[in-house]
């Protein structure tokens, strides 16, 4: 039962991380094609959130998912603001996002190969992933 909370955890972490990423950037986006390509990417960490607390749920847990702490998402901001202070080119973003966005399907690949979790949890690592791999799909258009 551990590693099933401590997976759907990380998959929470990195939902959230997503959304923030997300949210912290698009105001300096100016293409509105890609301003709504990255408002669909929240949407599905939005769906994605949705389906781990209820998988979480079925754990018997008190607590949700754990999520970004307030010192990570600080830092995600800073690192944003640094990073396009110069550049707020869709290519400088797309290549920020993917950083992230690979970070997570590292992150997700590691917990697959666990294999130490339910099938629910299994299927939920699984899709998050594909989410990931398409995302980046997506953004290459944008480099």
């Amino acid at each position: 039962m551990k590693e099933n909370i401590n997976a759907l955890d990380e998959l929470s972490k990195g939902a959230c991380m997503g959304m923030d990423a997300i949210h912290f950037i698009l105001d300096k986006i100016e293409d509105e094609e890609f301003k709504e390509s990255l408002t669909t990417q929240y949407e599905k960490y939005q769906n994605i959130e949705k389906k781990i607390r209820k998988v979480y749920a079925n754990y018997k847990v008190e607590d949700n998912p754990k999520e970004t702490s307030m010192m990570n998402k600080a830092m995600t901001w800073y690192g944003i603001e640094m990073k396009t202070l110069t550049d707020t080119s869709n290519s400088k973003i797309a290549e920020l996002l993917m950083q992230g966005t690979n970070m997570g399907i590292i992150e997700g690949r590691k917990l697959l190969n666990n294999k130490k979790v339910d099938q629910e949890v299994e299927d939920l690592i699984s899709e998050y992933v594909t989410m990931q791999e398409d995302s980046v799909e997506n953004l290459k258009k944008y480099l």
